[in-house]
């Protein structure tokens, strides 16, 4: 797509990706079955049924292109996984043709762009939050130069894990996290 805007603004995208995974795989499963681990995996009875990756093209301050890519586990889990932090998960529905669940999930991201469009970020976010993983928990998020544990208090604004840890709130923009 050609978003408009900056990086930042063109990476909230992962958050209504999320929402519109999320709102397809209900579809599916019951719906507290599943949860949204931070930035951009779906969780499915705590393992990993689908994730989500951003990856932008920029000439200059804006975004001229953003691709989307999400992988789902339809029928099938990846076997072979070894010490993953979140075992591959999967549907387990071998009716659910790929076509079909993509229409879907097209018709729910439509959805979730026309919102953030209309009405800004706080309603993706507010979304995203209902469904979040180990909200309110202490978790760990690990950086390229450090591991931050504290407690998983909101996302902010931007989208960014904010934490409450002994030294104070930390907002985070780009880590893996741990339970």
């Amino acid at each position: 797509m050609r978003p408009t805007g900056t990086a930042g603004w063109a990476g909230l995208r992962s958050f209504l990706a999320a929402n519109a995974l999320f709102e397809t795989l209900a579809l599916y499963v019951t719906r507290s079955r599943l949860s949204m681990k931070w930035p951009n995996d779906v969780l499915l009875d705590n393992g990993k049924v689908a994730g989500i990756l951003l990856e932008t093209v920029s000439s200059g301050a804006e975004v001229d292109w953003l691709i989307i890519g999400i992988g789902v586990n339809l029928s099938v889990a990846p076997e072979g996984v070894r010490d993953a932090a979140f075992p591959p998960s999967a549907l387990g529905r071998d009716d659910v043709a790929p076509r079909d669940f993509l229409t879907r999930l097209a018709g729910f991201y439509a959805t979730e762009e026309d919102i953030l469009t209309r009405l800004g970020f706080e309603p993706i976010r507010e979304k995203w939050l209902r469904q979040a993983a180990r909200l309110g928990e202490v978790i760990t998020a690990r950086t390229g130069r450090e591991e931050i544990t504290g407690r998983f208090d909101t996302l902010d604004e931007a989208g960014r894990l904010v934490l409450d840890t002994p030294a104070g709130e930390r907002r985070i923009s780009a880590a893996e996290v741990f339970f």
